[in-house]
Order: C-alpha cells, then structure tokens, then sequence
C-alpha cells in the first residue's frame, strides 16, 4: 500500500455509497472482520512454516484464495468475479462457513479464534462492487512487510480512536495515554502476568506488551512475554477487534476469551490459580446486568452497578503481593449503598491502597462525562496511608476532543510527583494531600454532600472515601 495513512479515508468513501452501511457502528463493524481475516491470512503465513500446520479454514475460504487482489502473472478465485457473484460468495459460503468453525475449548487459541470471532459478525454492505473495493484495499496492506506493519499498526489504533464517537461503542475504548501512563507506574516485570476482565479492544494489554517488552533480555523472556496477559470481553465488536489488535502485534495465540467476567463462576469459588500479578481494568461503569449476575456474588457485593461487581471480581482474582490499577467513577468513590461500603472497608483492610489520581474533565468525552479516578493499589497489607493527586487539565486545554485529546505527556506532573510525594495546596485547595487509614475508614460512607461535592470538583480537603 503506497500510503498506508489513507486507508482508512479511502474505506469510508467507498462505504459512503453502500446502502447497507448505516452510521459508525456498522462501519466500525465492517472494516473489523475484514481486517482481522487480513491479519489471520498474515500470520497463517508464518504458520505455514510450521511441520504439522493444518489450516482451520477450509481452503476455498482462506484470503489468499478469495480476497487477493491479483498481481501479474497469477490466477485467482475472485477473478473475473462480477461484484455479485463477490457478495454471493461472501454471504453465502464465507460466512456460514467461518460460523461454523468450532469454537470449543479443547482447540487452540489460534484455531478457536475463528469461529468465535464470526459467531454474531454481519456483512452490512449490499453492493458487491463496493464490497470487492474495501477488500482490495485492506488486501494492499503489505503486513508481511515490517515497516509497513508498523505504520499500519498505528493507523489501526487511530481507526480504534473512532469509537470513543461513535455511539455505544465508545465504552470498549480507554484513550491510550491513559492505558500508557497505568501501564508504566505499574511497573511490569518478567515472569508477571496481567490481566483485564473487561478487556475492550485490548488497550490496556497492548500497553503493558509495549512496557513489558523493555524488560526483555533473554530468549526464554520472549515467550514469558507472548504469554504474560489474559482478557475477557462479553461484546463481539470489541472482541473482533481486541483479537485483530494482537494479531497485527505478531501475537499467534492471544490469551483473549469471549465472555462475561461477571458469571465465569460464582466470586467465593476463585482459588489462587484464577489470581494474576497485575490487574489493569477500566471496568464497565453506569450500567447493571441481568439480574441472574447478582447470584454469582455474595449477598454483602451483590450491586447494581457494573462497576462494583468488577471491583469485587479484581479484589478477589489479585494474587498476594500482586499489584493493581484500576479506573472508577465517583460513584464508587463516594457512594453509601451497602455494596460499595462494604467494597470499600475490604479494599482498606486487606489492600493497601497507596494512591489515588483524580482525572481531569473530558478524559472520555466524548462518550461519558462522567468525572473518574485511578485507583492504585496492592495485595501486601492493610492500607496505612493514601494519597490523592489531582491531575488538573494541561495549559491551553479547555476539555479534550477527538482533536484534541489527551495524551502522555499531559500525565507528567503526577508521574515526577509519584517519587518524591509532598502535599500540594493550589489557590486554598489541596492538590495533592495524604490521609491515613483512620481518617479513611472512619468517613466509609459518611461523607456529607458538602464536603462531597468539594471533592467532586477535585479540592480535596477531607477523605474522598
């Protein structure tokens, strides 16, 4: 592809004139599964080199055999194919067949993937034509080039920036400076393993690959490395494109499982095998579940709210002297129902929650408003102490946008703050202010609204849980 960072401009003028392509989500949809067969067709290259490589799609079904656009002297299946006869086969053989590609457990990752990454997928458009188009273009994609490859990762990760718009899909994309600053204060070692129950597109573990992969020294610390997460997402776009993330990052088997972190077994039946050294979430927040969910917890953490049952899931899958960070709402912070009480008291009393970093304004805009923290902690203690920063918004900001949205550097106030903490007072307020463990726990749901509705506006000047 002569310049990769057209692609995704050159796709969306041609979905504009599909009629079966109906705003954002569908595009974001369409292009997904598209991508990740390209992906798939890249690494099963690879593959191919392997002595007993057996191919899970059936031949005939396999890009290279029907989605390659042809170069000079070859022969392919698709040409000559008039762009009915193209949508024919895509409706009528590709994906049925692809649906029907088991996706048990006993199978590999690589293989399983497959079936479940089609099991709810749609082809939107009606124009074969256009469809033959789109194709040919994400065919042009040369991944097995390394330059290429790299550039092209970095556009797939602005096309993932497109969620934070568009609609509902918005909720599976954490802004990646975000997701970057978590990972690196969280310090990622050799030999850890990380994970996130609410995986998304995969941000989070993109960026702990990214930071992890600094520490590689050895041969053997590759394959720790290959193998140092584990995801859960219960939505299909996200997970289409979680899967589709990793494979254009060279990784053969993504440790990323379609289903509800809520329900893969009641919360008082986790052993220390289902606990992890690292957790990295930005848990699904403002929402509730089915009301069966509730079952899976005890009666004391049985909530409503999506982002209590979470906390209670990462307390409980946190190895001792394990490490997590994790982005929650106000609501979990100052909230006085039972659930979020009780969360709190645990969390204080067998965590040492050592941080918490209050996020500007518009972090997720355009998506929520909702105004949100991270909340750092461990596995090794009762909490004696915890701080509060206020990261407020860079100069020159008034909110983030799609244009204008945060980044990295805008973390580095509180990242030189981090090793060499003071209390900070700004214009009266607090900035950044130590509370020990007495002052926390005797507020656990007390907090008055007017001292409340000071720390919503990020003045601390009392507890904020």
């Amino acid at each position: 592809m002569s310049n990769v960072g057209s692609f995704v401009k050159k796709i969306r003028d041609v979905m504009r004139n599909d009629p079966g392509i109906n705003g954002d989500a569908q595009r974001i949809e369409q292009i997904a599964w598209i991508l990740f067969l390209k992906a798939y067709d890249s690494r099963e290259a690879d593959w191919e080199l392997e002595d007993d490589y057996q191919p899970v799609i059936p031949e005939d079904c396999r890009w290279k055999n029907w989605a390659r656009v042809k170069k000079e002297g070859e022969k392919l299946k698709n040409d000559g194919m008039s762009g009915s006869e193209f949508l024919k086969f895509v409706n009528d053989r590709l994906f049925p067949t692809l649906k029907r590609i088991s996706a048990e457990e006993n199978r590999p990752i690589r293989e399983r993937i497959v079936g479940e990454t089609f099991s709810d997928v749609n082809n939107y458009m009606k124009e074969g034509h256009l469809l033959k188009q789109v194709v040919g273009i994400v065919d042009g994609i040369e991944l097995e080039d390394y330059k290429e490859s790299q550039a092209f990762s970095g556009i797939y990760e602005s096309f993932l920036q497109e969620l934070q718009s568009a609609g509902s899909a918005g909720e599976f994309y954490t802004p990646r400076a975000v997701t970057d600053f978590m990972a690196q204060t969280i310090n990622p070692q050799i030999g850890e393993t990380m994970a996130d129950f609410a995986c998304g597109t995969g941000g989070f573990i993109v960026s702990w690959l990214k930071e992890l992969k600094k520490k590689i020294k050895r041969t053997e610390d590759d394959d720790l490395w290959r193998n140092s997460f584990y995801g859960i997402e219960k939505k299909q776009l996200p997970y289409l494109l979680c899967v589709t993330n990793l494979f254009l990052h060279k990784l053969d088997n993504p440790q990323i499982f379609r289903n509800n972190s809520l329900s893969v077994k009641k919360l008082l039946d986790y052993t220390p095998s289902d606990q992890f050294d690292v957790i990295l979430m930005n848990p699904p927040y403002g929402g509730s579940e089915q009301k069966e969910i509730k079952n899976f917890f005890p009666a004391d953490l049985a909530s409503s709210e999506t982002a209590d049952l979470f906390m209670a899931i990462i307390i409980e899958r946190l190895k001792q002297n394990g490490r997590a960070a994790v982005v929650l709402p106000d609501g979990f912070l100052f909230g006085t129902d039972g659930a979020k009480v009780a969360l709190k008291k645990k969390l204080l009393n067998e965590f040492n929650l050592h941080t918490i970093v209050r996020l500007p304004g518009s972090v997720f805009s355009p998506y929520t408003s909702i105004t949100t923290n991270i909340l750092f902690f461990d596995r090794t203690g009762q909490t004696k102490e915890t701080w509060f920063y206020r990261l407020d918004m860079p100069e020159g900001y008034k909110h983030f946008s799609k244009t204008k949205p945060m980044k990295l550097e805008h973390f580095q106030p509180v990242a030189e703050w981090w090793n060499d903490r003071k209390e900070i007072v700004v214009d009266g307020f607090d900035k950044a202010k130590k509370y020990s463990y007495k002052q926390l726990s005797e507020e656990l749901g007390t907090i008055s609204t007017s001292v409340g509705s000071r720390i919503r506006k990020t003045k601390f000047s009392t507890p904020a849980i």
